[in-house]
């Protein structure tokens, strides 16, 4: 298919807009793309720094607006480092701000990680045996506190006896 603008070139990019239910497809060369400011590439190029930051801007205009007047005075008290600046170079300047962008660092985890927040590790197929159960009875006994808290008596029992059962697994006596 050759561009619909030049009518020299192959098409080799294809764009389709939807404006209140009419949808118009253009098939153009790049050369035509970027004269017709369909798409702009940066001077540089597209580096992996641009594609993760396009994680930290929001779609919704109105959300970018309101976020903007609020961050534009959120500085970090020690370094200086302003959020805008955390959103263009892509690192913090210091530890303390970790605190000072608290707010704004879970949705970018959220993300970035798939929508976890935490990092809970992994364990090793052939060596975690041990380790996998001892997380396993962390689990139960945490579990346990919140059946005792409610007052969950005979669920809390059930879950008592497999603490133990897992104990016998390996071979300690934890109490």
């Amino acid at each position: 298919m050759e561009c619909q603008e030049c009518h020299k070139r192959p098409a080799t990019l294809h764009f389709t807009q939807v404006i209140n239910g009419d949808k118009t497809e253009v098939y153009v060369c790049e050369v035509c793309a970027k004269e017709k400011g369909y798409m702009t590439y940066p001077e540089e190029g597209y580096s992996l720094h641009h594609l993760l930051s396009g994680l930290f801007t929001s779609t919704n205009e109105n959300q970018q607006n309101t976020a903007r007047q609020q961050t534009s005075n959120l500085q970090c008290p020690q370094c200086e480092m302003t959020l805008s600046e955390f959103k263009r170079v892509g690192k913090f300047g210091c530890s303390q701000c970790y605190q000072t962008f608290e707010d704004y660092l879970d949705p970018i985890f959220r993300r970035v990680h798939s929508g976890n927040t935490t990092h809970h590790g992994k364990i090793p197929a052939r060596k975690g045996g041990d380790m996998r159960i001892r997380k396993q009875v962390d689990a139960y006994r945490d579990e346990l506190q919140r059946l005792i808290k409610n007052e969950a008596f005979e669920e809390a029992a059930t879950v008592r006896d497999k603490i133990k059962e897992l104990e016998k697994e390996i071979g300690g006596d934890e109490a």
